[in-house]
């Protein structure tokens, strides 16, 4: 076990854990698959490959945008991490003076949300250095350093169902239990996907393909550059496998937690001896129902198969062993009882696309919109202004056809801490939706689509941009472009 956990300027205090040992399998040989005539199964303007955070985001804006689109999704819900995974913890959407920054699309998703389906601090709090307010609000993840932001938890089920009916009333062909397996590209160009399904092996054409596998399948097997390098002793980069635990009073946890602190560090560290892989719990949409984030395991490859097994294995055993210890001495967690472990393994890091653009650590400091920006992240401390997301970190260096979104855009592994976040995939998602529509109706490639019509066309769904970068293009008809 680790406990040191640091990404630059960001520290989070999380313990992290080694991985058991490798496996190794042996050489069993091979079989030469014969050549196969693959029926087309649909023809499409764009297509979205994975339905997460940014590739949900990146099908509502394409068809938004007036683009004929189909997105393909491998489970049977969308969301991606943030319904299927359990990470309903959504971090800050507002940057350190309380303003939102990410919005668009997730902004409506908010605003149409039942209320009882989210919860976070009031509007007129976001921003607050009010000590009382930030040491609230912090127990419950929705204040750093000192400052109240809005970040909240939601109902997973809700958040599924919302993303499901968003495409469906753009009239997006949304196929679900479909796993892409190889990009068809020719001449230079993705022009679409092989799937596997309980049907067989099927493709779908379309003029742009969107990648939003979230470990870039597609871009790396279509032969762009990527990179994958990672700090094993950085939580940005562990996997695990969430759940959560139903029949809990989360303020009689926080009460204990916050109020006797000598004896929540005795409860940890008695915690750590007992389990070995030890988590504490975080609060939920609800104060009956506790968030495990899972115990974060390092070491792992969530390109291997035989890792992505000994972490779910290793994740289901720790949360029967945690609902043994929280029952027995928790304060609050004497009637808890299973309710869901995460369909979705948590991925944070797998594969990162060379753009023609990235975000860069070099780039926080000066907070200067680039030019070619499609969307601003929150800094990831206030020592730092806001952070331009530039086109360029979508599109790849030399293939053309297809546009990246979500975590694995072009990005140093510094920017990647935050860039893999929920908010910021609806962000990058939405860009690249919106892109491949343009591209997809000017019959051009990614690449060559003009930035200042790119930019009007995202201010027009609701993005925030900033003034700075060159002069924008008309809105399209029917929208108008305003500066947020």
């Amino acid at each position: 076990m680790k406990t040191i956990v640091r990404s630059d300027e960001r520290i989070l205090t999380s313990d992290i854990f080694d991985r058991d040992a490798r496996v190794v399998r042996p050489d069993h040989g091979f079989w030469d698959e014969p050549g196969r005539r693959v029926p087309i199964y649909h023809r499409c303007g764009v297509l979205v490959v994975g339905g997460g955070p940014s590739g949900t985001a990146a099908a509502a804006a394409a068809a938004r945008a007036g683009a004929d689109v189909a997105l393909l999704e491998r489970y049977n819900h969308l969301g991606g991490l943030s319904t299927g995974g359990l990470v309903i913890w959504i971090d800050r959407m507002t940057d350190w003076e309380g303003q939102p920054v990410i919005r668009g699309f997730a902004e409506e998703l908010f605003d149409r949300l039942p209320a009882d389906a989210v919860a976070g601090p009031a509007r007129e709090d976001w921003g607050s250095q009010d000590p009382a307010k930030a040491a609230h609000w912090s127990q419950r993840t929705a204040a750093y350093h000192g400052v109240v932001t809005w970040s909240p938890t939601v109902d997973p089920e809700r958040l599924k169902l919302l993303s499901q009916e968003i495409v469906l009333e753009r009239q997006v062909k949304l196929i679900y239990h479909s796993w892409a397996a190889v990009p068809i590209v020719q001449d230079g160009k993705v022009r679409g996907v092989v799937f596997e399904s309980k049907e067989g092996r099927m493709a779908i054409m379309a003029d742009v393909v969107v990648d939003a596998t979230g470990d870039g399948d597609l871009f790396a097997r279509a032969g762009a550059a990527f990179v994958n390098d990672i700090e094993e002793a950085d939580v940005h980069h562990c996997m695990n496998t969430s759940w959560l635990f139903g029949g809990v009073d989360m303020k009689r946890w926080i009460d204990f937690k916050a109020g006797q602190p000598e004896a929540f560090s005795q409860f940890m560290a008695q915690g750590r001896e007992a389990i070995g892989l030890f988590e504490r719990p975080f609060v939920s949409w609800r104060d009956d129902i506790a968030l495990f984030m899972g115990p974060r395991q390092t070491g792992y490859s969530a390109l291997d198969v035989d890792d992505l097994t000994a972490v779910e294995v290793r994740s289901h055993r720790a949360m029967a062993a945690h609902l043994d210890f929280f029952r027995a001495h928790a304060p609050g967690f004497e009637n808890a009882f299973l309710m869901l472990s995460a369909p979705q393994i948590g991925v944070r890091h797998a594969r990162r696309l060379v753009g023609t653009g990235a975000v860069l650590r070099s780039q926080w400091p000066d907070g200067v919109p680039l030019a070619d920006e499609i969307g601003v992240s929150p800094a990831v401390s206030p020592k730092f202004p806001n952070i331009s997301i530039p086109y360029g970190a979508l599109v790849p260096q030399s293939l053309d056809g297809l546009l990246a979104c979500g975590r694995h855009i072009s990005c140093d592994r510094n920017s990647h801490g935050f860039m893999r976040e929920i908010p910021q995939c609806w962000i990058t998602g939405q860009a690249a939706g919106v892109a491949a529509a343009l591209a997809s109706r000017g019959g051009i490639a990614p690449r060559d689509v003009d930035i200042g019509a790119l930019q009007s066309a995202l201010i027009a769904q609701g993005v925030y941009l900033r003034p700075g970068a060159p002069a924008r293009a008309a809105a399209p008809a029917g929208e108008t472009a305003t500066t947020a």
